[in-house]
């Protein structure tokens, strides 16, 4: 009996080992992982190497500013509210060239707070992005730079999802949309 069970521990450990080596931890800037959405419906975002980005390379913590699918999780939120914003017929192509979130790392608090993301406001998210609004019949209707930036984002309203830690960042991309659309709306409004 004893056997046995040595022999299972020992199968578990090794299934548990190898299930850990295989598990490697995601970073945005992995070179398997996505540099743009998959293509599906009208708008489409991408997004070119994330080590360049703001959040990286100005983080006191690079390591945990790499962790996770923080721009993939960005990206889907564009499509996702641009897609409500946009007009019927419209494609949107968004680049994503920089981020930097919300908050940052402070190491002089000690090793304990390594990993905490302090939200001050002396850290303001920002997003930079290229943007391009084609009509239905393949013509361009705009085109630009954007450099999405609310200095004062902590004094803004306060969202459901309070815990989302990218709530600051998807905060930018719907004041951006609504900006963005809200003159094509009053066009809209006024055609009718």
């Amino acid at each position: 009996m004893h056997l046995r069970t040595a022999v299972a521990i020992v199968l578990a450990a090794a299934a548990l080992a190898a299930g850990e080596a295989g598990a490697k931890s995601r970073t945005v800037t992995d070179p398997d992982a996505p540099r743009a959405l998959p293509e599906q419906g009208p708008v489409s975002v991408r997004w070119d190497n994330p080590e360049q980005f703001s959040e990286i390379r100005q983080s006191r913590n690079r390591f945990e500013s790499r962790r996770g699918n923080w721009v993939e999780q960005l990206a889907e939120y564009v499509r996702k509210r641009a897609q409500k914003q946009l007009p019927p017929g419209e494609r949107l192509e968004v680049e994503i060239t920089d981020i930097k979130r919300a908050g940052d790392y402070e190491p002089w608090h000690g090793p304990q707070f390594d990993d905490t993301r302090f939200v001050r406001d002396i850290y303001p998210p920002k997003i930079a992005l290229n943007f391009k609004r084609v009509s239905e019949d393949g013509q361009v209707i705009e085109e630009g730079q954007r450099n999405l930036r609310d200095m004062s984002f902590l004094m803004g309203p306060r969202t459901i999802s309070d815990s989302d830690p990218l709530r600051y960042e998807k905060r930018l991309i719907d004041d951006w949309l609504y900006d963005e659309f809200k003159s094509t709306d009053a066009r809209r409004s006024a055609s009718r």
